[in-house]
């Protein structure tokens, strides 16, 4: 691993506790709730959201002054060298608002826009996930092991998740899950980030989704890449600008689920 990317991605581990702190003390307790209105559809954010990236920014700019940071909430702000972060404060924030622990703090490392490193950490589970294109782990209560993605994995014995079929907006995006869907052994919704961490830990094996931000997917890449998955758009293309984006634990089902979405 490259050894700026190894320090910048354990100075982001070392943010996770207090970024935790901030997230729990709102979280399965009274919170206002704003509605940003995305696409005409109903789109959340919390002053928690807000306050988590606003401490992760400061934090990675006292260490990292001539970086840049892209965030959720808080936008773009340009840096001097080809290093930047990408942040979703809590990706899930429906599920967070809900009392469901399927939320997570996102942060990806990035040299010219191309995500290096990512991590996942969900303080109510007490667990973090991280990962490089080489590898990635877990860690639980102070016990850390490897990442391993199911890599005999085949599309009849899938197990699939997608955060919600209103991801979909199209019959054209709608019609291609459902293929996909119509051929795994089991399909279940809900889950934001913490299906890819799943997928990462060789518990699910694939996540079909659309409508994503980059900042929805970019910190997962490197994690589901590291344990021996495969990150794409529908036609194999690079899935770090979001859109509709197909997660596999394995090349072999990657590839399978590709030609289920490839157009006749």
């Amino acid at each position: 691993m490259n050894p700026l990317v190894n320090e910048a991605l354990e100075f982001a581990v070392s943010l996770l506790p207090e970024a935790g702190r901030i997230a729990l003390a709102s979280f399965r307790r009274p919170l206002a709730v704003e509605d940003k209105r995305s696409k005409g559809r109903y789109d959340p954010v919390t002053q928690t959201d807000r306050a988590i990236e606003a401490y992760l920014r400061a934090a990675i700019l006292a260490r990292y002054p001539d970086h840049g940071i892209v965030g959720e909430e808080l936008g773009t702000q340009a840096g001097s060298s080809d290093w930047s972060w990408i942040i979703d404060p809590i990706d899930g924030t429906r599920a967070f608002i809900s009392g469901v622990p399927a939320w997570g703090t996102l942060m990806g490392i990035r040299a010219q826009g191309r995500p290096l490193a990512g991590l996942v950490h969900q303080p109510y589970l007490e667990e973090t996930f991280a990962g490089t294109a080489e590898s990635g782990w877990f860690e639980r209560r102070g016990e850390r092991r490897p990442l391993q993605s199911r890599q005999d994995a085949r599309l009849a014995d899938a197990i699939l998740y997608c955060t919600h079929p209103s991801m979909f907006q199209t019959p054209t995006e709608r019609e291609a899950f459902e293929r996909v869907a119509s051929s795994v052994r089991l399909s279940r919704f809900g889950g934001d980030c913490y299906s890819y961490c799943l997928l990462a830990l060789g518990l699910v094996d694939l996540v079909v989704e659309s409508d994503l931000q980059a900042y929805d997917i970019q910190p997962l890449i490197p994690i589901i890449h590291g344990a021996g998955g495969v990150v794409s758009g529908p036609r194999g293309e690079d899935a770090s600008n979001g859109g509709f984006v197909v997660a596999a634990a394995n090349p072999t089902l990657h590839a399978q689920v590709l030609a289920l979405l490839a157009p006749d």
